[in-house]
């Protein structure tokens, strides 16, 4: 069995709910279809790899919108908590229950997200502790940690969707004395200007 796993979070595409920053600039109506755009282009990236990976749903009663748009092939996780850290730490938490030995958690915000990005932070946790992808507007787009290393202290206080996010959890992975492999810093896509960018990327390899 690989001992590799990967979470992908997911919410359901309907308007209000995805890419409300954009929204605001695009209407909510343009935003679901970006929305259901870039979750299909990561779809395609995470096919290409060789990890099993889960669909963690948001709303739980969205599930099973979700596997009527995009099927029943996949393996589906419901997201549980309160906030986003209680619904991350508890999606790590399910994922190291079943025996995976690396765990690697990725958003839905960057679809330009590189499979060997992927393929890095896995490897990096053959000999760190924890993997983290820094996004340029203070966040991070990926964390990861090995079995015995998982934190949940650094799902706990963050002052999520600010440009805190990323030094206050780093704070505490370093009191918690974890090794740490950074990835590459990426842009997540969350203003007009953002996705104005990501249509001027290089042709991705």
């Amino acid at each position: 069995m690989d001992d590799r796993c990967l979470l992908f979070f997911i919410k359901n595409p309907k308007k209000g709910q995805v890419k409300t920053r954009l929204a605001s600039a695009i209407g909510d109506e343009a935003a679901v279809r970006l929305y259901k755009r870039f979750l299909l282009e990561m779809l395609f990236t995470l096919n290409k790899g060789t990890f099993i990976f889960y669909l963690c749903v948001y709303p739980v009663e969205a599930l099973e919108d979700l596997k009527t748009w995009l099927g029943e092939d996949y393996l589906y996780m419901l997201q549980q908590g309160e906030n986003l850290g209680e619904r991350m730490k508890n999606a790590f938490t399910e994922a190291l229950a079943m025996n995976f030995k690396r765990v690697v958690l990725i958003g839905s915000d960057i679809p330009s997200l590189p499979l060997k990005f992927i393929e890095e932070a896995f490897i990096s946790l053959e000999k760190k502790d924890v993997v983290i992808g820094p996004s340029m507007d203070g966040g991070y787009y990926l964390i990861g940690f090995r079995d015995n290393k998982f934190s949940p202290r650094a799902f706990k206080g963050i002052p999520w969707s600010t440009e805190r996010v990323f030094g206050e959890t780093m704070k505490v992975l370093g009191e918690e004395g974890l090794t740490v492999h950074t990835l590459k810093t990426l842009r997540d896509i969350d203003t007009v200007q953002d996705l104005k960018n990501h249509w001027r990327r290089p042709t991705r390899s």
